[in-house]
C-alpha cells in the first residue's frame, strides 16, 4: 500500500495541500468570471490516506469529486441539517459512489474508510478555486 502511494505522488506530483493529503493541479481554465478575476474551472488530482484526512473547510464554490481507485472514503458534510457522511467508491452495493458533489459554502472534510487505506480522486471546481 505504501508503494502504491508512493508511486502515486511521483507519477503525479503531488504536493501535500494545506487541508489534508496531496494534490496537482491538472486544468485551470483560460476563461475567467467576475471581472476576470476567478478562472471558470479548475480541477486537481488528490490522493488522501487512512493517517493524512482532509480536515474541515469550506470553499465558495461548488466541489465535484471523482473517485479514481484505492480505498473508499467518506466525505462529511455539515450544513443546515447537521453532518451527512456521503460515501465515495465503487461498491454500489455497500452504497458507495464514484461522484460526489458538494455544494458551494458547505463545510466539508472527508476521511478513509479503512486502516491503511488510500484513495485517489479529482475534484473539479466551479468557478475555479484560488487558495
Amino acid at each position: 500500500m505504501k508503494e502504491r502511494i508512493a508511486e502515486l505522488v511521483k507519477s503525479f506530483d503531488l504536493k501535500p495541500h494545506p487541508e489534508g493529503g496531496w494534490y496537482a493541479e491538472t486544468y485551470r481554465s483560460n476563461q475567467t468570471i467576475e471581472k476576470g478575476e476567478r478562472n471558470l474551472l479548475t480541477s486537481i488530482y488528490f490522493l488522501i490516506t487512512s493517517e493524512n484526512v482532509s480536515r474541515f473547510h469550506r470553499i465558495k464554490s461548488d466541489e465535484l469529486w471523482f473517485f479514481h481507485e484505492g480505498s473508499a472514503l467518506t466525505v462529511h458534510t455539515l450544513d443546515e441539517n447537521g453532518h451527512t457522511p456521503h460515501k465515495l467508491g465503487l461498491n454500489i452495493e455497500n452504497r458507495e459512489q464514484p461522484f460526489l458533489l458538494v455544494k458551494a459554502n458547505t463545510i466539508f472534510g472527508s476521511s478513509i474508510d479503512v486502516e491503511n487505506g488510500y484513495a485517489l480522486v479529482s475534484c473539479a471546481v466551479a468557478p475555479g478555486f484560488d487558495f
